[in-house]
């Protein structure tokens, strides 16, 4: 797939913008807000609950973070207004991690206890390794503060994270609230697994020792192998839908989460497997990302990962095998 990955991103990028449009309609909810109400609306339905992510992520000036501060203001009223199953996805450095981290710090806690009045979560996504361990430490540090409505998320391709795994858990115990994932930024080898199955195996790996130490577990892969992982690690530990976390060391349910777990995928991909995983049970969370940069979005992704073209071909080509 890495040869008909590359071709389909030099293919995509010779494309008009509104055939790029076309394609990047379905895994992308809209330009505004108001779409991005109307996919949830829709696919609530369906037994799914949602993360939100504005679009946009590195910024140039402090200035620019106003632009997040004030639209995820707008994310959390429209979700208690519309009585939403939805938490938050912001990237660290659309709030100016990178230009001034004080200030970003700021601007974090400020939407996390907006976000806290309402009992609504935040997700911290991770970016590329220069923000890994800045973004862990923000994790840790609006722990401190009391506010533990805040996880983040961590890459099985990095090396380190086996060891983040272990340090957050130490640090927060049952607390720790972590998305994983294979992770779509293409590092180093000196830094990162570059091969498939490695990549796989490190995932199921983490999975485990995450539902280990307590944390609670969101699942973020379409791929089989690591769904079948992880039902059996979950069976394995007598954990699975409509069960109470029975982990000693786990923080009690919170509002909007799973028993200890949830599956979560992106909008637009392997709809047939969520909605299989939500009929037998499974907390299923589906990722809302939208917004007037959905060009830049999709073009960084494919840079960043021409794999991610697969899908882009079986919509295409094979639609029904690949329903939102």
């Amino acid at each position: 797939m890495g040869v008909l990955g590359r071709f389909m991103v030099t293919l995509t990028k010779c494309m008009p913008r509104f055939m790029v449009a076309a394609v990047a309609r379905r895994y992308v909810a809209g330009k505004d807000l108001s779409n991005a109400i109307s996919v949830m609306q829709k696919l609530s339905s369906e037994g799914a609950c949602f993360t939100v992510d504005v679009l946009g992520e590195e910024i140039s000036t402090l200035d620019e973070a106003q632009f997040f501060i004030d639209e995820y203001d707008r994310v959390l009223d429209a979700i208690v207004e519309h009585k939403l199953d939805a938490n938050l996805s912001i990237k660290p450095t659309a709030f100016g991690l990178l230009i001034d981290e004080k200030v970003a710090y700021q601007n974090i806690e400020r939407l996390l206890k907006n976000a806290a009045e309402h009992d609504i979560f935040v997700r911290l996504d991770m970016e590329d390794h220069r923000v890994t361990q800045s973004t862990i430490d923000i994790v840790l540090a609006m722990h401190q503060k009391g506010l533990t409505n805040v996880g983040t998320v961590l890459q099985s391709r990095l090396l380190r994270t086996r060891d983040d795994i272990e340090s957050i858990c130490e640090k927060i115990g049952g607390a720790a609230d972590f998305r994983i994932c294979k992770g779509v930024y293409l590092e180093h080898e000196d830094i990162a697994l570059t091969g498939y199955q490695e990549i796989v195996d490190a995932l199921n790996s983490h999975i485990s020792q995450m539902l280990d130490r307590g944390a609670y577990v969101g699942i973020a892969s379409h791929d089989l192998p690591v769904i079948d992982h992880t039902i059996a690690a979950l069976k394995q530990r007598k954990m699975g839908p409509s069960i109470a976390d029975p982990r000693d060391h786990a923080s009690p349910a919170r509002t909007g989460k799973g028993p200890g777990y949830e599956f979560q995928m992106l909008l637009g991909v392997r709809g047939n497997v969520r909605r299989k995983l939500a009929k037998e049970g499974h907390r299923t969370r589906i990722y809302i990302p939208y917004g007037n940069r959905w060009y830049e979005y999709s073009m960084r992704r494919l840079d960043e990962n021409p794999d991610v073209a697969m899908h882009i071909v079986k919509s295409i080509f094979l639609p029904w095998t690949n329903r939102r």
